[in-house]
């Protein structure tokens, strides 16, 4: 969530798993005189200030609307089906038809030409505010620039087809609201808060002058929302709930250590197992999933000891670790790092700790192929607008491991069966990832058929003729 004014001062999140910066505590000073008017300013400056091109503001939704002539990927198939036409009313899909009947005289009618339809594109691991907001913004504390670059980042995530994405740790349960209501263009959003952490754990980015913890005062990290630290069964139980309450679609529990945290080397534990399960029965409670994070396989078994649903990253697990996550049926959440280039320029045991991760994340990748495990893609990519544009380039990467084919369905239909995990905490109720009828409409037309080259998916300026959300036209390159 968003949070303005004196009771809401979070309007930064945390750096995630590979990109916390000690940076945000300075912003997050100049952010805490921040008054609600004060922050809706913030977001009238980045809405109407020429932020969000026309090019992403969505046409009215018409009635009905058929794409004719497309060759379809279903988010389930190892091929095209050529010859069909696909109708969609009201936010969702109403049938595929391959008869090619007469459309519906009042149907707008857009002609693909034989390109290839396929669902929306998910991230399975993103930050959705500040993604693209650099380090001297955030220093600045201008909510107007701030906004302004949050928006912007929205709309490009839109138009690179990525129409819906899993955030794994900041204040945009606000901005979610923003985007679901029409005011910013944007991806659909599962959110989960600030992550659930300890002292001296990943995501604590206390200054050393606010150590000892001076009663329940919150640290200024955790006042702009990317993390809660916790220490004991009922500060974790609490800090669990207050993020259901707040419309939290799942729990992020940190188990290990991180890249870029100043203080929380990769080999450190965090919560204990009974830490893990207390928070765990608290989810559960609330009919959703927990993911925990973690590394090396010490905090992954632990995790799954616990209970947990999903792991997020494991690139350093063993054979051991990964046949335990197969057998128990646990996700797997993973980036494929595999380059400098994948993150932000990084230093000193930052640096070390990420070189690391790129060492070890093929043999994660084959393990997870060896042992079958239920896997999961995300980019978890933050704070560079240079860095941002490689979302889909980093979903190209998979390529080393699977099937073009492969690589379509994980970023479709298999990360959506990860978003349904959410069950009645779900904000979005219906099948995403998939094209067939009563399937929500968010729909991509290619000019390139990713199934022969998936390279194209990293140019989406080039290669995205139509981007859909939800039944409205974010962009239409094809004459209708």
């Amino acid at each position: 969530m968003i949070r303005v004014g004196s009771k809401y001062q979070h309007l930064i999140h945390n750096a995630g798993c590979g990109c916390l910066s000690p940076e945000l505590v300075q912003a997050s000073r100049r952010l805490d005189s921040l008054t609600r008017r004060g922050v809706l300013a913030g977001i009238g400056v980045a809405l109407f200030g020429g932020s969000v091109s026309a090019q992403a503001q969505p046409a009215a939704a018409p009635s009905k609307l058929i794409f004719r002539q497309v060759r379809v990927f279903d988010g389930r198939s190892d091929s095209l089906r050529r010859g069909f036409q696909v109708l969609v009313e009201g936010g969702r899909i109403m049938a595929v038809d391959a008869s090619n009947n007469p459309p519906p005289v009042d149907a707008r009618v857009i002609d693909c030409s034989d390109r290839v339809l396929m669902p929306g594109l998910i991230d399975a691991h993103w930050h959705s505010l500040f993604a693209a907001v650099p380090a001297h913004v955030l220093v600045s504390g201008d909510p107007a620039s701030i906004f302004t670059a949050s928006t912007a980042e929205a709309q490009r995530t839109l138009l690179r087809g990525f129409t819906t994405v899993r955030d794994l740790g900041g204040p945009v349960f606000t901005f979610k609201q923003a985007i679901d209501s029409g005011i910013i263009p944007g991806p659909r959003i599962y959110p989960s808060g600030a992550m659930i952490t300890t002292s001296g754990g990943h995501g604590d980015l206390r200054a050393l002058s606010e150590v000892p913890r001076d009663g329940g005062q919150l640290s200024l990290g955790e006042r702009f929302g990317g993390a809660m630290m916790v220490d004991g069964l009922g500060e974790i139980k609490m800090r669990v709930r207050e993020q259901l309450l707040q419309g939290a679609s799942q729990i992020k529990l940190v188990g290990s250590g991180g890249v870029s945290s100043p203080r929380s080397p990769l080999d450190m534990m965090t919560f204990s197992e009974a830490d893990l399960k207390a928070a765990i029965d608290v989810v559960r409670d609330w009919n959703t999933y927990v993911t925990v994070h973690a590394y090396l396989p010490p905090a992954v078994r632990r995790a799954v000891a616990a209970g947990a649903t999903c792991i997020e990253h494991a690139h350093m697990m063993d054979e051991e670790t990964a046949a335990l996550l197969a057998e128990k049926g646990v996700w797997l959440s993973i980036q494929p790092f595999l380059t400098q280039a994948d993150a932000v320029p990084l230093t000193g045991p930052s640096l070390e700790r990420m070189t690391q991760i790129l060492a070890a994340t093929p043999k994660a990748y084959e393990l997870a192929r060896k042992h079958g495990i239920k896997t999961a893609w995300g980019s978890d990519l933050l704070f560079s607008p240079e860095l941002t544009p490689r979302q889909p380039v980093m979903l190209t990467h998979l390529s080393r491991w699977y099937s073009n084919a492969e690589v379509l369905r994980m970023a479709t239909s298999v990360n959506a069966e990860l978003m349904a995990l959410s069950g009645p905490r779900n904000p979005y109720p219906g099948k995403l990832g998939v094209i067939e009828a009563g399937a929500l409409a968010d729909l991509l037309v290619l000019n390139e058929n990713p199934l022969d080259d998936i390279a194209g998916l990293a140019n989406p300026d080039k290669n995205l003729a139509v981007v859909m959300k939800d039944g409205r036209l974010f962009k239409n390159t094809l004459a209708a």
